[in-house]
């Protein structure tokens, strides 16, 4: 068992070495200059410098832009933190001073938070690597957006070229009032699949629809009735979401096409529900091009994505008691499983535990002017993950290194 109040003392004394002025501007120049997916040569680079300097032995290039420092430190567990790199295709309208430097591409997301908040807590470990032993691993995980990214990692020989974790751990900033961390034991993330859906018809003039079999009113029946399938085929107690994100079909105002395309993402969070949903959008894809008279049967292709993330929860619970005593029992809580979904699990090999959690970081005006009085109606009207108005608060900045380092903290040998 830990002593979460010794690891809260360990960590203050360790972050003692984090330059919290250097670390904005590190962050700052992040921010400015995205990367998107398999794209983050420069964020990569960075970091990778900041690890070698710190005394790691730094892999550059792991699946294209991957970085995995480590640090060797005697006898003890292996610890690994991870922090994804890639930036998203929003364009920002934040108006920071440091705002985005390339035209529609943003950290809407906040990975620069977490490249940040990684480089930060391996230096502050690195520096105080006489109080520890053990082996830290800290990766800089691309693509984590389009769900490549860590099955990527693996693929290149993550599980194989480097020291096998003992545990990893990971985080992820959150809207929210600053200063919260919640956390999640068991299931936390939902797995995320990507559908994609042919409608084919009989193209022709905009004027003789007689002629035609019209591929997008057909589609358009398929977009309204996917909607009565969580709302009716889902049971009341389970949780599933199911989001038309694309529909592409046409060229010119008078053509009929021959064909429409739409692009489906479905959430959910346990097999059996996942089966009855994908199993509703064949049957209604199917369905409504029979009812049309579609020359052809409809093409439906799933492309599973994000897996469950499933904290371990003796785990989670031990890391939750090392944030509250460093932050107070106030600021850890649990909300619950959310729908996003993530592939940070894939980068642990089978049997190894992990844990991830979540930093609050909406500033402080922007949470007070919110409209709504309960928790849940403020966080629903401040800008969250992917919008181009996401800004979290710099003060952030040294209690994410915090969180990581109480982390490794229990861990790593004393």
């Amino acid at each position: 068992m830990i002593d979460p109040p010794a690891v809260a003392r360990r960590t203050r004394e360790v972050s003692e070495a984090v330059k919290a002025a250097e670390l904005e501007d590190f962050y700052r120049d992040l921010h400015r200059h995205p990367e998107l997916a398999f794209q983050e040569h420069r964020t990569a680079g960075r970091l990778a410098a900041r690890l070698r300097a710190a005394g790691y032995a730094v892999t550059e290039g792991v699946a294209r832009t991957g970085v995995v420092g480590v640090l060797s430190n005697g006898d003890g567990p292996v610890v690994w933190l991870r922090g994804d790199m890639d930036a998203l295709p929003v364009r920002e309208a934040t108006g920071l001073p440091y705002a985005s430097s390339v035209d529609a591409v943003m950290h809407a997301c906040g990975h620069d938070l977490h490249v940040t908040w990684l480089a930060g807590a391996a230096e502050a470990l690195a520096a105080a690597r006489a109080t520890w032993s053990g082996t830290l691993v800290v990766i800089g995980q691309p693509a984590e957006e389009s769900g490549g990214g860590a099955g990527a990692m693996v693929a290149d020989g993550l599980h194989e070229r480097f020291p096998r974790p003992d545990v990893l751990f990971g985080q992820h900033v959150a809207p929210g009032p600053a200063g919260f961390y919640p956390h999640t034991p068991g299931l936390t993330m939902s797995a995320a699949d990507d559908i994609d859906v042919v409608v084919h018809g009989v193209g022709g003039h905009g004027s003789r629809p007689e002629s035609t079999v019209d591929p997008v009113v057909t589609a358009a029946y398929v977009v309204t009735r996917l909607q009565t399938v969580v709302a009716r085929e889902v049971a009341a107690k389970e949780s599933a979401v199911l989001t038309v994100g694309q529909f592409h079909a046409g060229t010119k105002h008078n053509i009929i096409p021959g064909e429409a395309r739409l692009a489906l993402n479905l959430r959910s969070q346990n097999a059996a529900v996942r089966e009855r949903v994908l199993t509703a959008v064949r049957r209604i894809v199917e369905g409504e091009c029979a009812a049309a008279g579609c020359p052809l049967p409809p093409e439906v292709t799933v492309h599973p994505g994000y897996p469950n993330t499933v904290n371990d929860a003796a785990l989670d619970g031990e890391i939750a008691a090392a944030h509250r005593a460093l932050f107070g029992d106030h600021t850890v809580f649990d909300f619950g499983p959310a729908m996003g979904s993530e592939d940070f699990s894939l980068l642990a090999p089978e049997g190894v535990p992990y844990d991830y959690w979540y930093v609050t970081s909406t500033p402080a005006p922007v949470w007070d002017a919110a409209p709504g009085e309960e928790l849940a109606e403020k966080f629903g009207n401040v800008p969250g993950n992917h919008s181009p108005l996401f800004a979290p608060d710099p003060a952030v900045l040294l209690p994410g290194v915090q969180t990581l380092i109480a982390a490794a903290l229990t861990r790593l040998a004393t």
